[in-house]
């Protein structure tokens, strides 16, 4: 299915390569405890945070995963078995999405040939951990991978009904990239970055929202990105339809258009005689 993405003549090479890259980001911005829960085997009812010597990275929902037990608790040694079973139990993922999720994720482990990576291969800078993350400080201040409440509550505060929406989830998103680049001098933001970032706010409409509409209930969403916990408390159940590539092409689109701040539905064409208006215009108002 990714193959077919990139030859199809609608998609050029940059695009394919944000998409790629954005189905990643989508789990990514998503067994020594769990033993008897590893391998696939984890449980929504049973959760236990990290300890000593356990990795964890930048993106909540492997973090939630691992803690959970359908990830190794202690974040290593993710191979394409572990990680394809994890996101087929814990969130019905398809087979072939699992898979790509995995080689999107591999190249975070610096060695050759790696068939292997780790929570805390993640936190590498700007392979998939990017500046503006909704949950966490760039790594310009520090930790780059550890929940932090001010960043978190700073986009939380575009979240302003029960429901999120496509646009408020988007705002929020914006917000983030605007205050990074106003307050670190290293901002680092590419077209690959943007990818990752729309997969992130993606994620929880993925785990627990409506696909086709967008929509998330804020309670689920701001529980699990505090605790990296799956809300089953909060009566929070796992699709039963299973996720595939086209589902999260579908909800990236979405995400997208949503983060445009243009009213206008038309592409956006810009003609000499616009720019020479507008000039003449700050002229003549100057």
């Amino acid at each position: 299915m990714a193959i077919e993405l990139l030859e199809c003549p609608v998609f050029d090479w940059t695009y394919g390569l944000m998409m790629w890259s954005s189905y990643l980001s989508v789990i990514l911005a998503l067994p020594l405890a769990f033993a008897h829960y590893h391998d696939g085997h984890g449980s929504p009812s049973h959760w236990k945070p990290p300890g000593p010597g356990d990795f964890r990275g930048p993106c909540p929902m492997m973090n939630t995963l691992a803690n959970h037990g359908f990830l190794p608790h202690d974040g290593k040694n993710l191979t394409e078995k572990t990680v394809v079973q994890a996101l087929k139990s814990a969130l019905n993922f398809n087979t072939s999405l699992g898979s790509l999720m995995f080689e999107m994720a591999i190249v975070a482990n610096p060695e050759p040939n790696a068939t292997f990576f780790t929570l805390d291969h993640l936190n590498r800078h700007n392979v998939l951990e990017h500046d503006a993350s909704l949950s966490r400080s760039d790594a310009y201040f520090g930790n780059n991978h550890i929940f932090n409440r001010t960043i978190f509550d700073e986009t939380r505060a575009y979240w302003t009904d029960p429901i999120l929406t496509p646009n408020m989830l988007a705002n929020s998103k914006l917000a983030r990239q605007i205050n990074s680049r106003a307050s670190n001098p290293q901002y680092t933001f590419t077209s690959k970055t943007e990818a990752f970032s729309i997969g992130e706010v993606s994620a929880p409409i993925v785990a627990f929202g409506n696909m086709d509409s967008g929509l998330v209930n804020r309670t689920l969403v701001e529980y699990f990105f505090e605790n990296e916990r799956l809300p089953t408390d909060l009566g929070w159940k796992k699709k039963q339809e299973v996720i595939s590539l086209d589902d999260i092409v579908k909800l990236s689109q979405m995400i997208t258009q949503a983060t445009s701040l243009l009213t206008a539905k038309e592409g956006l064409v810009v003609r000499n005689r616009d720019l020479h208006a507008g000039f003449s215009f700050a002229h003549q108002h100057s």
